[in-house]
C-alpha cells in the first residue's frame, strides 16, 4: 500500500475530483465533479454557492464522503474550514491552481468569497 501523502501528492495535478455525498433528504449518493487542492492528507474545495450548495448541505448533514481522483477512491470526513490560516492557504492554493493567481495579486470573487471545505482523507 502506498503512503497516502505520497499518493495524494502525485494526484494533485489532476484537474478534477469527484465528490460523493449522501443526500440529506433522499439518503442516496450524489456525485459532483469539482476543482480541488491537496495539502498533506487533506483535500480542499471551494463552494461558490456557499452553504446553499446542495453538496455542502449534504456534507453538513453527513460529513462522511467519498472522493475519487483518477482511478483512486478515498473515504473522508468533510468540514467547513473555520481556521483563518487554513482558509487562506486553501484559497491561495485553489486560485493558484485554477486561476493562475500569484502572491501579491488580488483574489477573484470566487477565490475570496467561496466557502472553504476541507476533507480529511484516508484510503
Amino acid at each position: 500500500m502506498e503512503n497516502l501523502t505520497e499518493l495524494l501528492s502525485q494526484l494533485t495535478k489532476q484537474d478534477y475530483c469527484y465528490l460523493t455525498t449522501i443526500g440529506r433528504k433522499s439518503g442516496n449518493p450524489h456525485e459532483i465533479e469539482i476543482w480541488f487542492g491537496i495539502h498533506g492528507n487533506s483535500l480542499y474545495l471551494l463552494s461558490g454557492g456557499g452553504d446553499q450548495s446542495h453538496w455542502v448541505k449534504n456534507l453538513i448533514a453527513n460529513p462522511n464522503v467519498t472522493v475519487r481522483i483518477a482511478k483512486y477512491i478515498f473515504t473522508g470526513v468533510a468540514r467547513i474550514v473555520s481556521d483563518d490560516k487554513e482558509e487562506t492557504m486553501a484559497r491561495h492554493m485553489l486560485a493558484g491552481k485554477y486561476q493562475d493567481w500569484q502572491e501579491g495579486q488580488p483574489l477573484s470573487d470566487w477565490g475570496r468569497d467561496a466557502l472553504v471545505v476541507g476533507i480529511e482523507l484516508s484510503l
